[in-house]
């Protein structure tokens, strides 16, 4: 007795990756290179996502600069798309090589005093993304993850 095959749902991944210098200008070209592939992957320009998804790349690429940086090594930018018939979502990582770092935990983030310069770029990241975490990298190093539901 044979079955028969069943119907599955297609899903569509697109991956897009990209290692930058660990500098300002890198940082910069990471928001850039975020915004031209969402683009082309149908996500305009000026849309609610794609501003979420400038602010996230922003914030976590100067993050890889300015905490994550090792002399000599880039750090990554990976956005992976993923359509399904029921959900599909928009995937931002950020990879450094500097994995003793870390930053605090979704949901335990400090707020900076009224009077500080910085500590406010993950509670952007917080508010924007639909989900954020921290994952070890191998050979070493760190990634933080974004996530932004599509549908």
């Amino acid at each position: 007795m044979t079955s028969l095959p069943t119907q599955q749902d297609a899903v569509t991944v697109r991956t897009f990756a990209q290692l930058l210098s660990p500098t300002e200008r890198g940082a910069r070209l990471a928001r850039q290179l975020a915004l031209h592939q969402c683009h082309a992957w149908g996500i305009p320009y000026g849309s609610e996502v794609s501003d979420a998804v400038a602010q996230i790349v922003a914030e976590l690429a100067a993050n890889a600069v300015t905490h994550g940086r090792v002399r000599g090594r880039d750090f990554e930018l990976r956005l992976v798309q993923l359509d399904h018939s029921t959900d599909a979502l928009l995937r931002i990582e950020v990879s450094d090589a500097r994995g003793e770092r870390r930053p605090p935990a979704p949901g335990t983030l400090p707020a900076p005093g009224s009077d500080a310069d910085s500590g406010r770029g993950l509670l952007l990241v917080e508010a924007l993304a639909d989900r954020w975490s921290v994952h070890d990298r191998e050979p070493g190093g760190k990634t933080v993850r974004a996530e932004i539901d599509l549908h």
